[in-house]
């Protein structure tokens, strides 16, 4: 066995002369879809791995003006800009652990300690930002403080922003499950909400005076229900989709429309089958039935008037946008690229910006006028190979994979790279993780198996009791397919993944140790019970749905769908990356399967980093793939 672990992480990396494409593509600088203040929309939030480490970033649209916000050594993800853009909210864990405290600063540093806000500031507690593109570092100062003060730390779960200043507030923690403050400007935080199960703020009205919550109070953590509030918790309206008692359909918060008075909430909702929108009046009731006659999932946002809606349609691994004009009940394409539009959002003019890539083109961030948004300084991304859709027949119904083929004439050594969730899908963007596999002559595979989102409700609600499992029926159908195509090696198959995937890589090892030659596990559930026990409170509520209880009310399901139950079964290398500071998938329950994969000499390997579910700095990253990529050449001849 051999044991690695990192403590120590470049801060800012520099591209080696003769570095592999494959790692160009990591460092490559990237940028995410700018979120736009709603009453000031040149002001611009987004995140940027710039510095080597993704972090946030301000951007002054009218003056061109960009500068680092936060700078911490395990990156940040999380920031939202108040609706007048005049203070970034961050939040602030510690080492990638996800439990902590929402901290501001003013938008404009030279407006620092002249803002007009009764929230005090708290010296000294903050981080220290950079000014973007000029290579100096500001001296330390005090714009960070407390935005949410009085609020303990905990677990994110919503926050939404008032025009007068009111913040509400989401928390999620294992003594008090979730709760819900609103703090207004200047008060102490009032909690309106508390409930066992996971809830989270959904939207606040335009005009501050509705609250949105989502809820699973009804036990089930894959299908909420809606509620609407008042800021003193009083509630205005409900929607809940119940059958016989039983919630079976789930509701999401799209947002409320961007008009003051008016009352109307965009919902999501399953009750023909997949994800569609629809318009819900919450004072009077009514609701509008959209009919978006698209195949696949269909999520949607306010233009900024109210008049109509931006589309956004998945569908088969790919998605495209449309204008839906509610008056007219119209539906107009935005024209977009082949590919997968991640993130997009309708601009005040009514163009629309969406941050788009398909597997062979790395991410750029387009307007619908023809710019390119944001461009980052640096060197770009090599391109890598494009995907071929498979379609295989499975125990459950037909199975998408998505195929990326190496130069030459197969068979190949294959990856299966399987992804996280369960309750996501992959598709048809840039990933520079396969695309290292299929520079290093690599079949790679990712299967959306019964489970994964994108493929209607049936689909993914089959994932019941039988968890893990059902999931590896469909793997291995498409496996077969992969090995009868001659499109991989039955001798040279990696089975790979992180998270969920990880947890299914293990699971795979033992319950199938004839079909695989190597396996490679990031950040996975190993051991069942312990990681329940250990894990942040919204997980143990999407466990006791899937497995339909706790381990102590449904021993034989956990026993059953544990990696550790089949551990001494793991014939091929295993290798296993983990976060010593992961929320998600804890650090202890993954020491118990690497000690008994220890007690009878198994070939393994564990690497373990000082962060959580994952890294943000980018070297430690390409030093994760690096490791993976020389232990299956290692064991695979």
């Amino acid at each position: 066995m051999t044991e690695k672990n990192a403590h120590h992480q470049p801060e800012h990396p520099t591209e080696p002369a003769a570095a592999p494409d494959w790692e160009k593509r990591f460092r490559a600088p990237r940028v995410s879809l700018p979120e736009w203040a709603e009453d000031a929309p040149d002001r611009s939030l987004f995140v940027s791995n710039a510095t080597g480490t993704y972090e946030l970033y301000a951007w002054d649209r009218a003056t061109g003006a960009q500068r680092q916000v936060t700078d911490r050594p395990n990156g940040t993800m999380d920031g939202v800009l108040t609706p007048d853009g005049r203070w970034i909210w961050w939040f602030d864990d510690t080492d990638g652990d996800e439990f902590g405290v929402w901290r501001r600063q003013p938008f404009d540093p030279a407006t620092a300690g002249t803002e007009a806000d009764a929230t005090p500031a708290a010296p000294g507690t903050g981080t220290t930002p950079r000014a973007a593109g000029t290579g100096t570092t500001p001296e330390r100062d005090s714009r960070d403080e407390p935005a949410a003060p009085g609020i303990p730390p905990a677990y994110p779960s919503g926050l939404a922003l008032g025009r007068d200043g009111t913040a509400v507030v989401g928390c999620s923690t294992d003594e008090d499950g979730s709760t819900i403050h609103v703090l207004a400007p200047g008060g102490t935080p009032v909690e309106i909400y508390r409930h066992r199960e996971s809830a989270g703020v959904g939207d606040l009205s335009h005009d501050g005076t509705l609250i949105a919550v989502e809820h699973t109070e009804h036990g089930d953590a894959m299908h909420s229900a809606l509620r609407v509030v008042r800021p003193d918790g009083t509630t205005v309206a409900e929607l809940d989709d119940t059958r016989g008692g039983k919630v079976e359909l789930g509701l999401s918060v799209l947002g409320f429309a961007p008009v003051d008075g008016d009352t109307r909430l965009l919902v999501g909702h399953q009750r023909r089958g997949r994800w569609e929108p629809v318009v819900w009046d919450v004072a009077s009731g009514e609701e509008t039935d959209l009919a978006i006659e698209l195949p696949g999932d269909v999520s949607a946002e306010w233009y900024p008037d109210g008049s109509a809606l931006l589309i956004v349609h998945s569908f088969e691994a790919r998605s495209e946008l449309w204008r839906y004009d509610l008056a007219t009940r119209s539906l107009i394409e935005v024209e977009t690229p082949a590919g997968t539009v991640s993130e997009a959002t309708a601009r005040p003019d009514g163009s629309v910006e969406y941050l788009w890539s398909s597997a062979a083109h790395p991410p750029v961030v387009r307007s619908t006028t023809g710019a390119v948004v944001l461009d980052p300084p640096g060197a770009k991304a090599p391109e890598s190979v494009p995907v071929t859709d498979v379609w295989v027949e499975g125990p459950g119904g037909r199975i998408h994979a998505l195929v990326q083929r190496p130069a030459g004439e197969g068979p190949f050594p294959t990856v299966f790279e399987i992804h996280g969730g369960p309750t996501a899908h992959d598709r048809d963007s840039f990933t520079a993780g396969p695309a290292a596999w299929v520079d290093h002559g690599f079949a790679v595979v990712r299967v959306n198996y019964r489970g994964s989102t994108g493929y209607g409700r049936e689909w993914t609600d089959a994932l019941k009791h039988r968890v893990g499992l059902i999931e590896l029926e469909d793997i291995a159908a498409v496996r077969e397919w992969a090995v009868s195509s001659s499109l991989a090696d039955p001798a040279r198959l990696v089975l790979s993944g992180g998270s969920w995937g990880g947890y299914l890589t293990l699971l795979g090892l033992g319950t199938q140790p004839d079909a695989w030659a190597v396996g490679v596990a990031a950040v996975p559930v190993a051991d069942y019970v312990t990681a329940y026990h250990d894990e942040m409170e919204a997980l143990k509520s999407m466990d006791r749905t899937l497995l339909g209880g706790t381990p102590e009310e449904v021993p034989e399901r956990y026993e059953a769908s544990s990696p550790l139950t089949y551990v001494d079964a793991v014939r091929a290398p295993v290798y296993i990356s983990a976060g010593l500071n992961d929320p998600r998938c804890p650090i202890q329950q993954v020491e118990n399967y690497v000690n008994r994969l220890a007690a009878r000499g198994a070939a393994h390997e564990v690497y373990r980093y000082d962060a959580g579910h994952g890294s943000l700095v980018v070297e430690e990253r390409i030093k994760q793939v690096r490791l993976e990529l020389d232990f299956a050449a290692r064991h695979l001849r």
